[in-house]
């Protein structure tokens, strides 16, 4: 199902009107001190008014079976709010390499609660080098030799790792590295709070000491899963960070027609110009190779993995120019901790780092390119 233009303003009008409403800035300062960092009432009222968990989801899995360019426009604007909602690691993270698995079984036994919102998940990868790469995991999975398995490792920088009822981990087995699905009341499983630069998007350190879990996909198969799952997220990520440049070109050009300096406002200096002029040629290459890509693997077209590393490296590049252009633009006040400035700067690090920083995606990139 793919929307047209129409209904995608309309798509975007909802989805802001509903965080202007849900997420100000004094909602995400709250929530980034609480635990869990996120309102349940709000995230029911994502899922329940407005359906957001199970837009991309199929049909036969109870969702509304849109692809990622109506997932674009919504994270967008959460990028822009600075959403604290376990939305990207459920639907971009988890869902994602559920569908990735082609395990008709697992999808149809916990994509419906994801897709209802009635369920929250995450993708625990990364380990103490922070990799993402399949060929990097040491934790292990045997069998129990009940039909099972059991999980033993430990997981870093696990996005709300602490809250998902389902964790859908990669483990190594004799075959390969392999997906698995830990229930949340595991035995054996614990999860630690993760003190991080970015406190609007939680993540955790889990243990897993003979956790039980089931076998998701063939044995051996998380590294093919995992390369289409990260094309994928990176994508949804990109639209998030592309979302929050928008927003930090929007606040520096606000406040440089306001704030006055020697009786002029301030965006009449040609040194404030050029920063803002700068930042509008960043956010919107940001917004386009985001968009193009979301296109091309909505057409399932053979050039997306390539797009989806162009838009992660494109859209990483040009938030970190935003957000620290904003904090110039804003000069002393930028560097306070009352200003919001510094929350769009953190988030905008974070994300660039995620999947491994610019040295690694750029290699994404290069083998994508066959290069």
């Amino acid at each position: 199902m793919t929307a047209d233009e129409s209904e995608l303003r309309e798509l975007r009008a909802s989805v802001r009107e509903f965080l202007e409403a849900k997420s100000p800035e004094e909602a995400v300062r709250k929530l980034m001190e609480s635990e869990p960092r996120f309102d349940p009432a709000v995230w029911s009222h994502a899922a329940d008014q407005l359906r957001l968990p199970g837009l991309a989801i199929p049909e036969e899995y109870g969702g509304d079976g849109f692809g990622l360019v109506e997932l674009g426009v919504v994270l967008e604007e959460m990028g822009r709010a600075l959403f604290c909602v376990p939305f990207f690691a459920t639907v971009l993270l988890a869902a994602q390499a559920l569908l990735a698995s082609g395990d008709r079984d697992a999808c149809a036994r916990f994509l419906p609660g994801i897709a209802s919102g009635r369920t929250t998940a995450t993708l625990a990868v990364a380990e103490d080098h922070g990799s993402w790469d399949p060929a990097m995991v040491s934790a292990r999975a045997v069998p129990d030799g009940d039909g099972g398995w059991t999980v033993r490792g430990r997981k870093c920088f696990v996005i709300d790792g602490t809250t998902a009822d389902l964790i859908l981990v990669v483990a190594r087995t004799v075959a390969g590295p392999t997906l698995f699905a830990v229930e949340r009341d595991a035995t054996g499983l614990a999860a630690e709070p993760m003190e991080t630069l970015d406190a609007t998007r939680a993540m955790a350190q889990m243990t897993f000491d003979a956790v039980p879990a089931t076998l998701v996909g063939a044995e051996g198969a998380g590294g093919r899963i995992m390369a289409k799952v990260l094309d994928i997220a990176s994508v949804g990520l990109a639209a998030e960070q592309a979302g929050g440049a928008r927003r930090c070109l929007e606040t520096s050009a606000d406040y440089a027609r306001v704030r006055y300096q020697f009786g002029r406002p301030i965006g009449s200096f040609q040194a404030v110009k050029h920063k803002c002029a700068d930042m509008l040629v960043q956010v919107e290459l940001a917004e386009a190779s985001s968009r193009e890509a979301a296109r091309l693997a909505d057409e399932n077209s053979p050039d997306f993995p390539v797009a989806a590393a162009v838009a992660h490296a494109c859209c990483s590049r040009a938030y970190m120019t935003a957000a620290m252009e904003n904090i110039q633009v804003h000069g002393g006040i930028g560097f306070t901790w009352e200003h919001p400035a510094h929350l769009y700067f953190r988030r905008a690090k974070s994300s660039q780092l995620l999947f491994g920083g610019p040295a690694v995606y750029h290699e994404r990139l290069l083998d994508r390119l066959g290069i």
